[in-house]
């Protein structure tokens, strides 16, 4: 049975304990996999949710005697989602010996983290985004569990215009990561003929949006597409309201669905996120129901399932297959050939599809409804 304290302390102690706690080389005892997230600043909920999603299944892996006698060591250093930081922490996790990297946060900190994997032969395993710079041109090493940023926009915009709504604005964060969701939503608007209406950004890990709001409503959308963290999308959607806007707010998954309602609370009312994972509310399928018996099962009432723990439970359901299947020859390459067998992987009602020349896991994608209780609809 996995220790319900050990898996609060690892989570809630992000801050302080576990990331000062020293990377050490794969062994024939081990598997050391590195991780660079946010679990301090304004994305903090971000990277501390999907951490406790993917111990919820290394945890019981390692009950259960590891990966071919090894168990999953997952270190996590805090980067506060600041590219430098985790560039600087990437270069600590290979020199460390890390056997892969894993679950990075964000696509301006998987950029520069990337190109040091690439170089040190190191796999890049599920990144929590769905940026297309990062799987575009086609890299070895890297391996995306999730849809792309270009699926969830389009699919905003294809609902949308279903609708009759056809001035979509753009409130971005000004760096990688907004300009990818602004890629996808002008990629999508072009073969309707349209193009954003009204445009704003807000610097990464701020909440300084009037000027974003002022610009945006100054071209008079009728729904307003989110491409930042929860924190300044939650901060625009308060300020836009208040000048009386009455139209839609779309988001992106990587806001993080219960941070940006937590932060809301009954202002969240009506908006709209796109998700790339299965629902984890309810046992709607067979890995919800897995999911939330893991959860459950590790933490009993203190459980609180949500989006982004669930995209780090399937992300380390997809990378523990992985390992198994590589066997013990513990090498990059064993286990990139591993990862690419994972041919139409079903989870459980959620398929993982990798092969040879492509590494884009899953194209799933939902969109669901917050409620003014904080509670998620589909």
């Amino acid at each position: 049975m996995i220790n319900r304290r050990q898996i609060l302390r690892r989570t809630a102690g992000l801050g302080a304990a576990c990331i000062a706690a020293p990377v050490w080389a794969q062994s024939a005892s081990r598997i050391v996999l590195g991780q660079s997230a946010a679990t301090s600043g304004p994305a903090a909920a971000l990277g501390t949710q999907f951490r406790l999603g993917a111990m919820l299944h290394f945890d019981r892996v390692n009950a259960k005697g590891g990966i071919n006698g090894r168990t999953i060591d997952l270190q996590t250093l805090d980067d506060g989602y600041e590219p430098d930081r985790c560039a600087e922490n990437t270069r600590k996790l290979i020199d460390g010996g890390a056997f892969a990297l894993f679950g990075y946060i964000g696509t301006p900190t998987s950029l520069a983290a990337l190109p040091l994997a690439t170089q040190a032969k190191v796999p890049f395993l599920a990144p929590f985004t769905g940026a297309e710079a990062l799987r575009a041109p086609f890299n070895r090493y890297a391996f995306h569990v999730r849809a792309s940023y270009f699926d969830e926009t389009g699919e905003i915009v294809k609902q949308s215009a279903a609708i009759g709504i056809k001035r979509i604005g753009v409130f971005h964060q000004n760096d990688s990561y907004g300009k990818a969701g602004l890629d996808g939503v002008t990629r999508a608007l072009k073969p309707l003929g349209l193009e954003p209406a009204g445009l704003g950004t807000v610097e990464r890990n701020t909440v300084d949006v009037d000027a974003a709001v002022k610009a945006i409503l100054a071209g008079k959308p009728d729904a307003i597409v989110q491409i930042s963290a929860y924190k300044s999308c939650a901060a625009f959607i308060r300020a836009a309201r208040k000048t009386g806007f009455g139209g839609t707010f779309y988001n992106v998954s990587f806001v993080g669905t219960k941070a940006l309602a937590d932060e809301l609370k009954q202002d969240a009312r009506g908006v709209v996120v796109s998700q790339v994972m299965p629902f984890p509310y309810a046992p709607v399928s067979q890995l919800s129901g897995e999911y939330l018996a893991a959860g459950k099962a590790a933490l009993g009432d203190k459980f609180e399932p949500n989006y982004s723990s669930m995209e780090g439970y399937v992300a380390a359901r997809v990378v523990a297959e992985g390992l198994r299947r590589a066997g013990g020859a513990g090498n990059a390459d064993a286990l990139i050939a591993a990862m690419e067998s994972l041919r139409d992987y079903n989870l459980g009602g959620f398929f993982v599809d990798f092969s040879a020349g492509d590494h884009t896991g899953s194209k799933y994608v939902d969109l669901t409804i917050l409620t003014a209780d904080g509670h998620v609809r589909r």
